[in-house]
């Protein structure tokens, strides 16, 4: 007997650790945690759906409590917790869980929010149909291989031969050593025509696998945003996938309470828990860091999710949601990571290599269960054989029968004699005596015949894989037209990426520069409308020796553009401008713009869209006028971009946007004005780093002021309407409706001028006088096209701000000298002058250009009407 020190063996811990570790991982990977690449199972559930089919649980059969299944299949195949068994079967009955579910569950099996399921022995499950018709059919046909359970008492399939591509169809998750997985789940209809057209083109490609399969399909609905994560996931097995869940706005009526506007959610994205994100929003909501919710409550039933989030009555919907998606589960991402064995070893996998991994397997199930059929036809047949050999036969035999001293006697003679094998004689022996009747030898003939065709056919298939491949597309498409589905999450061509912007509120602003370089933004809803002839309201604290430079309304999603006095422009979102009270100085313009000390702001202009049909109209001090398109600064470097070449002394003072069918209207400080049209034929395009034409001729001592631009339509229809350019002290009907051109002087005065009054010329021209000065001293301070219904924001110099009604001025001919608009202090004066933009929800400006031309017919018509 050997001693205990002979006992000990000498071994390197370091290497006896790793071959352990190594044992280990491997376990857990292959025993635990992956799926099959062939059935997309795990060991335990395929344990759990084989346990089931062996009781018999069919989709047509009655329930059976689950601490039944989860009793065989722990006493059989799966040696471990029976929650482990338990907490899997519940998984695979859950529709918010699996995108198909394999069991069919009755009782509590818990629920998206999280609630547990009641305990197994109150639960009762059976099997699925689809689980039946595309994962146990054939089981029994030798499709697949069995081997031993933990103890060698029980056999159990070591993979199902799956008819779909489960992995796909209802995905994976799992983590093993070292490893994890993670595959969304797909519809079943396009997983199928996917497989199809793989068998039809070996060679197709990914992304033309990619028009078949656009992307998952999650079981609760929701929407995938861009297709960029779904394109790596299946070009490399990894991928990140956007989801949002689903929502939309409501108007709540409640009794004897004003109503308010509430974001409704009626789908949320894969795995999250409808509970946990609700109390989640009520958390953040009461920490202050969601803004506009007053109310949330959960209105869910059995017709549906409805997660009710009632907003402040100043809240913004979009703007409420972008920050729910921004911070809340309800907008989340799938980290796709598509791992599985094949073989027994891990493979990252693509989507076309996994649906080739599975159909080589279909290939594979469908020849064994070819051979295993042949195989008992041939043994069929051979017994039949034997019968015709008896009926043809029949007395020789049956006398040879009865001569016989015993039954082994009678075998090795009917043997010897008829050349039978060891089968066909017991078979005659143990033949019934009805079986000798004409109607059965008929049968057993017929039946022989019948076997011989289908083995026949049975070889032409193993011989033809042509044939093999049709059999898997018709099994296919019987699977589809059974259970397919329609998809239920929408996948959306924008990546929804949520910018700063997003979470920004689309308001109407006002954006006032200063001469000393301080800009700041305010809300219009700032200044109410003020009658006219009032004092306005301070709109900014103005140094002594400062004053109010641009001023400009629009919303804080537009683009900004400034331009220097030298001819470049810079660019910022109206939003990053810093809100300012009426009071507030504002933030130096150089700490937001890299402008050099010897540039000068000359011009600020809103764009929305940079666009191929919109252009720049740019105007220096030395008179030149030219036209850019507005796309060719949809790119504005940091350190700006070069608009106009300037002569030496030339200043860049103003730009407008225009159309090439609008017209331009210019003013100088003396009030004389020029109008003229925008097309090639007086002003064609050129590029940025160019001069311009010649705008408008100049008396000696006089400067240009002012510019805007007029719409084509509006212009026809004025001139059409009004044909009295020569009579400027006559208003007619037409000039009623608007628009005008409305002109305002440095001291206060203003005056509502049809536009009709101010008639084409060519460019370069003296133009016509806009207004008759009541004192010598007085300029023209701006020119501005209104229609009816507008509002306007006037500042002076010291920063006073009165917002009006453009109906509240009057409607006078050019000669007119107007009325007082603002009320001035001796040293003030007019410094610009911006009209209020239209609200959000109102009709967009051709539409506004339309009703106003329509206006201007029907006022023209009036006259002809009441005659």
């Amino acid at each position: 007997m050997a001693t205990p020190e002979e006992r000990i063996v000498p071994t390197d811990l370091r290497v006896e650790m790793q071959s352990s570790y190594l044992e280990y991982a491997m376990s857990v990977i292959v025993g635990r945690a992956l799926p099959d690449a062939r059935d997309g199972l795990k060991p335990v559930h395929r344990r759990i759906l084989y346990a089931m089919h062996e009781l018999g649980l069919a989709a047509d059969r009655p329930f059976r409590k689950c601490a039944r299944v989860v009793g065989e299949v722990l006493g059989k195949y799966h040696p471990h917790g029976d929650t482990a068994v338990y907490d899997a079967l519940v998984r695979m009955a859950q529709d918010f869980s699996m995108r198909v579910p394999l069991i069919n569950g009755h009782g509590n099996f818990g629920s998206i929010d999280n609630d547990p399921p009641a305990a197994m022995r109150y639960t009762e499950c059976r099997l699925q149909s689809l689980t039946s018709d595309s994962l146990l059919q054939d089981i029994e046909s030798d499709t697949v291989d069995f081997a031993d359970n933990f103890d060698g008492s029980q056999q159990e399939p070591v993979v199902m031969p799956s008819r779909l591509p489960q992995l796909l169809l209802n995905g994976s998750s799992g983590i093993a050593v070292g490893m994890a997985t993670n595959i969304p789940p797909h519809n079943p209809g396009e997983l199928i025509d996917g497989v199809i057209a793989l068998i039809n083109n070996p060679d197709i490609s990914t992304a033309e696998l990619m028009e078949i399969i656009p992307g998952p399909d999650f079981p609760t609905g929701g929407q995938i945003l861009g297709r960029s994560g779904i394109r790596d996931a299946y070009m490399t097995g990894r991928g990140s996938v956007t989801m949002r869940g689903v929502a939309s706005m409501e108007t709540i009526e409640h009794r004897g309470r004003p109503d308010r506007e509430a974001i409704i959610i009626t789908e949320l994205p894969y795995q999250t828990n409808k509970a946990g994100m609700i109390e989640r929003i009520a958390e953040m909501v009461n920490e202050r860091r969601l803004e506009g919710i007053s109310d949330i409550r959960d209105e869910s039933d059995r017709d549906g999710m409805r997660i009710v989030i009632e907003l402040k009555r100043d809240a913004y919907p979009r703007v409420v949601l972008n920050n729910l998606y921004k911070q809340t589960p309800l907008q989340n991402n799938f980290g796709v990571n598509m791992l599985a064995l094949v073989n027994g070893e891990p493979q990252l996998l693509g989507i076309k290599r996994m649906l080739e991994v599975f159909l080589e397997f279909r290939e594979e199930t469908i020849v064994r269960r070819t051979r295993y059929e042949l195989r008992r036809a041939e043994e069929k047949d051979h017994i039949l054989q034997g019968y015709l050999i008896a009926l043809t036969n029949l007395d020789a035999i049956i006398a040879l029968i009865r001569g016989a001293a015993d039954t082994p006697a009678a075998k090795q003679e009917l043997m010897d004699t008829y050349s039978l094998s060891d089968l066909q004689a017991d078979a005659i022996l143990q033949m019934q005596l009805r079986r000798l009747t004409a109607l059965e030898a008929d049968k057993i003939q017929q039946e022989h015949e019948e076997l011989v065709a289908k083995i026949t056919d049975l070889q032409d298939i193993l011989a033809r894989r042509e044939r093999i491949l049709e059999i898997i597309t018709t099994e296919l498409g019987e699977l589809k037209a059974k259970h397919d589905s329609p998809r239920r999450t929408v996948i959306e061509m924008d990546d929804g990426e949520l910018t700063d912007i997003s979470l920004i509120a689309n308001e109407q602003v006002v954006i006032l520069v200063t001469d000393q370089g301080y800009i700041k933004r305010m809300p219009v809803a700032t200044f109410e409308a003020q009658s006219r002839a009032t004092r306005g309201k301070a709109g900014a604290k103005m140094k002594e020796d400062d004053g109010v430079q641009h001023f400009i309304t629009c919303y804080t999603h537009d683009y900004l553009l400034f331009f220097s006095d030298r001819g470049v422009t810079y660019a910022l979102r109206a939003y990053q401008i810093a809100e300012g009270s009426r009071a507030a100085r504002g933030m130096p313009i150089v700490q937001m713009l890299p402008i050099p000390k010897e540039e000068a702001i000359t011009s600020v202009l809103a764009v929305r869209e940079f666009t191929d049909e919109d252009y720049l109209v740019m105007l220096t001090q030395g008179g030149f006028v030219k036209k850019t398109a507005l796309s060719a600064f949809s790119n504005i470097r940091t350190n700006g971009l070069i608009a106009i070449s300037l002569e030496e002394g030339d200043h860049l003072r103003w730009v407008r946007l225009a159309r090439n069918t609008d017209s331009i209207l210019i003013g100088s400080r003396r009030g004389m004005t020029i109008h003229f049209k925008a097309n090639d034929d007086q002003l064609r395009p050129l590029g940025r780093p160019t001069r311009g034409v010649r705008a408008m001729s100049l008396r000696d001592g006089d400067e240009l002021i002012s510019m805007d631009i007029l719409p084509s339509q509006v212009v026809e229809a004025v001139q059409a309407a009004e044909n009295d350019d020569d009579d400027d002290d006559t208003i007619t009907n037409g000039s009623e409706s608007g628009p005008w051109v409305l002109v305002i002087t440095a001291s206060g005065l203003g005056k509502r001028v049809p536009v009709a009054k101010f008639r084409l010329q060519n460019r370069a021209g003296m133009g016509l006088m806009a207004i008759k000065f009541r004192k010598r001293d007085d300029t023209l301070a701006s020119l501005l096209v209104v229609g009816e219904g507008d509002e306007l924001m006037l500042v002076t110099n010291r920063g006073i701000i009165i917002r009006q009604r453009v109906n509240d001025i009057s409607i006078q001919s050019r000669p007119a000298t107007g009325v007082r608009l603002q009320r001035l202090d001796a040293e003030d004066a007019i410094a610009a002058v911006a009209v209020v933009p239209p609200a959000l929800q109102e009709e967009p400006f051709e539409d506004t250009v339309e009703a106003i031309v329509e206006a201007i017919e029907e006022a023209a018509e009036a006259p002809a009407q009441e005659e």
